[in-house]
């Protein structure tokens, strides 16, 4: 009888919710709020990296502090806890990757391993790891620790395969989506309840991530375009509601009694640890097998073997002059489309870029954050976005300048870049009826052309006349005084056929 109460006791004392359909909503909700609310702050209002992690530490640790001196599971705490640790978690992972240099493999394998000692000692010290068995302050330590080494892993997995390693946000978010339903099945399957739940747990991060870039990134970036503002509003309402639902309804606490007793009775030991060996082999043997899959691949879409990045950032400083320009003009509008193109081209090329040299890759897109946070900035400082762009632009040239005198190229691939993405933007313009844009284009197109003319002649000159006779045509047909969208088609996919097929 008297273990019977203190078994009550513990179920009404336990400091989480109920594993239901809306703790997994909401926890994917958070994760979301967890991108946003970050880039918001750090981009839009213009904190910065380090003083946006410092202004959510500070307020992850206060409502951490009230988390754990409640003595029973409160949801407004303890979600508002979640979401401000799922911000910090990413901001770690962002800082160590971002500010420090470190490599995003490097971070993986040290989350991992931290995870898993963590998860070792919660386990030797409680002989359990499921979270219906929270109810000291002990157990919550662990259980809190955990969920921030599950942010920061999964910030750092998520960004290795969306980001390095070419993948893509929507790609990356289909194969978590994937995974976790093979784990679903699995748990149908008998797989045991607490490794399913936290394997669960860590891959909700990556897929929270893909959903808020995919809403908040602007359309040119793959994503719908509602901006980190609104998205940040809308999830943030959603929780709100889902909270204030949970806290009357109760339907997460009374839960508790329906499934506290099967969650005593643990499967066989040895079964379980079979079980979890198993996962973390199948773990390792996908993710390194990914890895060395989309790294091959990376190496072999580059057919010279580059060991700087001269030559290939030509684009950047491009951009970064027109938004130098637009600054000194104090076109702001104009300044924050640029910087949309910026960090679109950037995310793009990452992975190619970083592959040929991750140190100064590094070090350029550090100041491309420092461009972005402060021509993002709601009140933009004109002194402030020139002196970042300034910085950044002298970085940029002078990794671009790195080899470009000394390649001994015989041939034009991996040289005409710069001129597939202007003709590129031209013919989104000319779909889009702007000719004023593609006419401002054409400018460019003509100068970098032009400017480049000894340069590529002299790498190969029957291959450049042949170019510059289909540039000819794409400058003559959207120069027209009263131009034809489908002429202006038709030159420009003749005329890329073409550069990109020498390009390549």
């Amino acid at each position: 009888m008297q273990q019977a109460d203190q078994n009550k006791l513990k179920i009404l004392l336990n400091k989480v919710p109920e594993v239901t359909i809306f703790f997994w909503i909401i926890k994917i909700l958070c994760t979301t709020v967890g991108e946003t609310f970050a880039d918001f702050l750090n981009f839009n209002l213009g904190f910065g990296l380090t003083n946006t992690t410092i202004i959510m530490g500070v307020a992850f640790f206060i409502l951490l502090f009230f988390q754990i001196r409640a003595t029973k599971y409160v949801p407004g705490i303890y979600w508002t806890t979640v979401v401000l640790i799922s911000v910090f978690g990413t901001l770690v992972t962002d800082n160590l990757t971002d500010g420090m240099g470190v490599p995003l493999e490097l971070s993986t394998a040290v989350f991992s391993v931290l995870l898993g000692l963590t998860f070792l000692f919660w386990y030797l010290s409680e002989k359990t790891l499921s979270i219906h068995s929270i109810f000291t302050r002990k157990r919550e330590v662990f259980y809190w620790l955990t969920i921030l080494f599950t942010f920061a892993l999964g910030t750092a997995v998520g960004d290795l395969y969306s980001e390095q390693l070419g993948l893509g946000y929507l790609n990356t978010g289909i194969t978590v989506i994937i995974i976790i339903a093979c784990i679903f099945f699995a748990w149908k399957l008998k797989l045991d309840g607490v490794l399913a739940f936290w394997i669960a747990y860590i891959l909700t991060r990556p897929l929270g991530a893909s959903l808020g870039d995919f809403l908040s990134q602007p359309k040119v970036n793959g994503g719908i375009g509602l901006g980190t503002t609104l998205t940040s509003v809308i999830f943030l309402l959603a929780i709100l509601a889902i909270i204030v639902f949970l806290a009357v309804s109760k339907i997460d606490i009374n839960a508790k009694s329906k499934t506290a007793q099967t969650d005593q009775t643990n499967g066989n030991k040895k079964n379980v640890i079979t079980q979890t060996i198993v996962a973390l082999c199948v773990f390792l043997v996908v993710g390194i097998g990914g890895y060395v899959w989309r790294s091959n691949n990376i190496v072999s879409k580059n057919v010279s073997s580059q060991a700087t990045l001269g030559g290939e950032l030509s684009g950047f400083i491009k951009i970064e002059n027109d938004m130098l320009t637009d600054v000194n003009s104090k076109n702001y509008t104009s300044a924050k489309k640029s910087a949309d193109d910026l960090e679109h081209q950037w995310d793009t090329s990452e992975a190619k870029l970083r592959k040929i040299d991750g140190t100064t890759w590094t070090k350029i897109d550090g100041t491309i954050d420092i461009v972005l946070a402060a021509a993002r900035s709601a009140n933009p400082d004109a002194s402030k976005c020139q002196a970042a762009l300034n910085n950044s632009l002298s970085v940029l040239n002078t990794a671009n300048k790195s080899a470009a005198n000394t390649a001994s190229s015989t041939t034009l691939v991996g040289q005409l870049t710069d001129f597939t993405t202007i003709e590129n933007s031209m013919l989104k313009d000319v779909n889009s009826n702007n000719f004023i844009l593609a006419k401002k284009s054409a400018d460019d197109l003509e100068h970098q052309w032009d400017t480049s003319e000894p340069k590529l002649r002299k790498i190969d000159g029957t291959t450049w006349t042949k170019i510059d006779g289909t540039i000819d045509v794409v400058l003559a047909a959207v120069r027209s005084s009263s131009p034809d969208v489908s002429k202006s088609k038709s030159a420009l996919t003749k005329s890329l056929s073409i550069i990109n097929g020498v390009n390549k």
